[in-house]
C-alpha cells in the first residue's frame, strides 16, 4: 500500500544506541554534512562518538541530546533524498526538536546549538540532584492506567516524585531523585504494578526539579529566531498542534519541566489528515506507544538504512 500523508515522529533519550547512524552515514552526502555541522558545534567528533562511546557515555544528557538530534535529522535527511516527506511532525521530548527544524521553525544549525546547550545545561542540574553516587532518573510504570497513576502519586506524596510522560493508555513515566524512584518503584509494586523499569536517562525530566534548567536555558532560546511552521506540527506540552513561531517558542520553554502529553499528541494527530506514521530515528518505542493508543493509522520504522529501504520499497 502506498501513503501519501505521512507523519514524521521523532524519538527522544533513551532511544539511543551504540553505532546507531553509521549506516546512514556512509549511504548519504546529506547525512555526511548534517554529521560535519554537528561536529563543529558540539565540539566532537560525532562520527567516533556514536560508533565507539559505550552505554553510560551515551546515556549522559550532554551527550545523547546532540547525538540522537543528529541521528533523528540523519534519518529524515535519508527519506527525503528517496522522496520521503512528511505532511506532519511531532517529536518525543528531546524529538521535538528535530521536529521543529524539520517543520522549518529553526534551522539545522540552530537545532544543534540549542540541543547542545539544552543538554549541557540539563545534565549540569541533574548532577546537583545526586546523592552520592545515585542520580536522579525516570521510570516506566508498566500495566497502570494514567489516571490510576496519577492518583496514587498525589495520595503518597513522595518528596520530589512527579508524573512526566503520559505515554499510553498503559504506560506513564515518572522522574524524581534516586531516593523517590526507589520509594515509588516499591509503592507500586505494593499497588500491583505489572512492572516498573528505570529509563536510560541522566535526570529527571519534565518535571519541576528542571525549573533551574528551564530558567538557564532561556537566555539561549531567546536569541533563536522561531518561524511559523511550514506544516503541521505538534506539542508535547499542550497534546496540539502548534499555530505559530511564537508559540513554538514559549512551549520549547515549557517543555523542559513540564509532563509530555503523548497520548493526547497521538490522538491529535490520528484525528489530522494522515495515512500512516514513521519513526523517524533510533529505536521502536515510538512505534509500540503507537500500537497501544489505537490510532486508527500504521506506524513504521525509520531508524536504519534497512528500515527505510523497507518502508520505501513497500509502502512509497
Amino acid at each position: 500500500m502506498t501513503y501519501q500523508h505521512i507523519v514524521f515522529l521523532f524519538p527522544g533519550q533513551g532511544a539511543q544506541y551504540q553505532g546507531m547512524g553509521i549506516d546512514l552515514l556512509a549511504a548519504s552526502p546529506a547525512v555526511r554534512a548534517l554529521f560535519e555541522l554537528a561536529s563543529d558545534i558540539s565540539g566532537r567528533d560525532m562520527r567516533t562518538l556514536l560508533a565507539e562511546a559505550d552505554e553510560a557515555t551515551l546515556k549522559r544528557t550532554d551527550v545523547s541530546q546532540p547525538a540522537i538530534t543528529l541521528m533523528n535529522l540523519a534519518a529524515a535527511a535519508v527519506l527525503a533524498e528517496r522522496g520521503v516527506t512528511p505532511a506532519a511532525t511531532a517529536g518525543f521530548s528531546l524529538g521535538e526538536y528535530a521536529a521543529l527544524a524539520t517543520a522549518g521553525v529553526i534551522s539545522a544549525e540552530d537545532c544543534f546549538r540549542l540541543v547542545k546547550t539544552r543538554g549541557e545545561t540539563m545534565q549540569a542540574v541533574s548532577d546537583t540532584l545526586m546523592f552520592g553516587q545515585n542520580p536522579p532518573g525516570m521510570a516506566a510504570v508498566i500495566g497502570l492506567a494514567p489516571e490510576r497513576v496519577e492518583a496514587l502519586i498525589a495520595e503518597w506524596q513522595i518528596k520530589d516524585l512527579f508524573t512526566a510522560n503520559i505515554n499510553s493508555p498503559k504506560q506513564v513515566v515518572v522522574s524524581g531523585t534516586a531516593d523517590a524512584l526507589a520509594l515509588a518503584e516499591s509503592r507500586f509494586k505494593e499497588a500491583g504494578v505489572r512492572r516498573v523499569l528505570r529509563l536510560a536517562v541522566a535526570g529527571p525530566f519534565h518535571s519541576p526539579l528542571m525549573a533551574r534548567a528551564a530558567e538557564q536555558f532561556q537566555p539561549s532560546l531567546e536569541v533563536v529566531v522561531f518561524n511559523d511552521p511550514s506544516l503541521p506540527l505538534y506539542s508535547n506540552v499542550s497534546g496540539t498542534r502548534v499555530s505559530s513561531g511564537a508559540e513554538a517558542k514559549a512551549l520549547a520553554l515549557q517543555q523542559i519541566s513540564q509532563p509530555v502529553r503523548w497520548t493526547d499528541e497521538e490522538a491529535a494527530i490520528g484525528a489530522a489528515s494522515v495515512d500512516a506514521a514513521v519513526e523517524v530515528g533510533p529505536g521502536k518505542v515510538l512505534q509500540g506507544l503507537w500500537r497501544d493508543a489505537g490510532v486508527n493509522v500504521p506506524c513504521f520504522g525509520a531508524g536504519t538504512l534497512a528500515d527505510i529501504d523497507k518502508f520505501q520499497s513497500e509502502h512509497f
